[in-house]
């Protein structure tokens, strides 16, 4: 086996924490086996070809590792947030809640049914996993991928049984709450983040603003057009009574408006053009319109309107395209219009990871049918991501080689890996060195 240069990115030192939880010593050797298959050169990444090309004559082995060993998926979550809050955790940086889904053939495979599908575009069939992402600087690190099991899997316990659903995921979750209880779960794990950013698939739900602004979140999401708001000014007629004397409930002085109608009837200079960030074609600009308002999330009134909420920022944004963009967030009255801007621009991180995930990772290759082996792919698929993510940023460097190139750096022929991984290994939190020439070795 090589030995590792002074510069190098050892997979055997990002490894140790993993494989500590792992545990067993064939898990532990199947572990470097399939990272090295889903980063290697191979245009499919489902078991049979992976196990082919990194260890012929041991599909057997790989196949148990992946869909039927019983791994610790609470100490494995552990040691990715340990390690996405070590590389991109803290105050700078953005929590991104999103789904990616999966077409598929057939109605056998866990989560599998005919539901919206981003990648398409439509509905279709085909498996939706809601995500977290952990970026800052640009640098996006993946933090959960969890299975969104539909209505008609929940509610056919014979079926989930025959795929190995736990039963503590049997009880029908909406996306939101899905996603709730991963932010509860990374938040007791340590990771910290300034904002949490949603597209408007999430930013719809009034009970999802609600339910991070009472876990005293900063969050800042995508809403249709159709939102309704108040102005600043609204206030509550109250007292009022009936002919006879009945107190009636209070109402507001003032309509309801949409923000796409709000924001049309603002004057020309009230819109900014403003850059995010800079692209690989360019800098990335828009115009933008921000102003206070209150949301009209709260009580209900008898005629299914709302009465006024929270008070927040809403954003309309104007694309060079004609395309306009909405948003609402409840960042402080004091923070200012550009900071408002990129964090809600951040958003786009988790289209990348998606987009590395499935073209470098095979993110969407697996073609097993059951709620473990998904996730133990999609667990792997994170793990190598990470470790690619941290190789190349290591340090605080943002010029080092691209993701693909990592990969395909990586996927050149190397010596098996080795296996023998002492749990008095010192821990390997420290952060890690600049990298300059970077090498990789097992």
């Amino acid at each position: 086996m090589p030995v590792a240069q002074d510069h190098a990115l050892p997979v055997r030192r990002f490894l140790r924490p993993f494989q500590r939880v792992l545990g067993h010593t064939r898990r532990r050797k199947g572990c470097p086996l399939y990272l090295r298959g889903l980063m290697s050169p191979l245009e499919r990444k489902s078991l049979q070809p992976l196990a082919e090309h990194v260890a012929p004559g041991e599909y057997a082995q790989l196949h148990h590792f992946v869909t039927v060993s019983p791994w610790q998926d609470e100490p494995l979550g552990g040691v990715f947030a340990r390690q996405a809050q070590r590389l991109v955790g803290g105050r700078d940086a953005v929590l991104i809640v999103d789904d990616t889904a999966f077409p598929k053939q057939g109605g056998c495979s866990v989560g599998v049914a005919r539901q919206y599908c981003g990648v398409l575009g439509k509905v279709a069939n085909c498996q939706v996993l809601v995500s977290l992402t952990l970026a800052k600087n640009d640098l996006p690190v993946p933090l959960a991928l969890r299975l969104f099991l539909p209505k008609v899997w929940t509610d056919d316990a014979p079926r989930c049984a025959a795929v190995g659903v736990p039963q503590g995921h049997r009880l029908f979750l909406t996306k939101k709450q899905v996603a709730l209880q991963e932010i509860d779960r990374v938040r007791r794990q340590g990771v910290t983040f300034k904002v949490v950013v949603a597209d408007a698939g999430y930013g719809n739900s009034a009970e999802f603003r609600q339910a991070l602004s009472a876990r005293g979140l900063t969050w800042a999401v995508g809403v249709p057009a159709t939102q309704k708001v108040y102005s600043t000014n609204v206030e509550l007629l109250t007292g009022r009574r009936s002919k006879t004397g009945r107190l009636l409930v209070p109402i507001p002085n003032e309509k309801r408006i949409c923000v796409s109608q709000l924001l049309l009837s603002l004057p020309p200079h009230q819109w900014m053009s403003r850059t995010w960030r800079t692209g690989t074609k360019g800098p990335l600009r828009a115009r933008f319109a921000i102003m206070r308002v209150r949301v009209a999330d709260g009580g209900e009134q008898h005629d299914g309107s709302h009465l006024p909420g929270e008070e927040v920022w809403v954003v309309g944004e104007r694309r060079s395209t004609g395309e306009r963009k909405y948003y609402l967030t409840n960042h402080s009255a004091r923070t200012t219009k550009i900071e408002i801007i990129r964090d809600i621009k951040a958003r786009w991180s988790c289209e990348q990871v998606y987009q590395q995930l499935k073209e470098e990772l095979g993110l969407d290759h697996f073609e097993g049918r059951s709620w473990r082996g998904l996730h133990h792919h999609v667990l792997l698929c994170m793990m190598a991501m990470t470790y690619l993510q941290a190789l190349r940023f290591s340090g605080g460097q943002t010029d080092l080689m691209t993701l693909p190139a990592a990969r395909r750096q990586f996927g050149q022929p190397l010596p098996r890996p080795s296996t023998a991984f002492s749990t008095r290994d010192p821990p390997c939190w420290a952060p890690l060195k600049a990298v300059s020439n970077v090498k990789i070795c097992v």
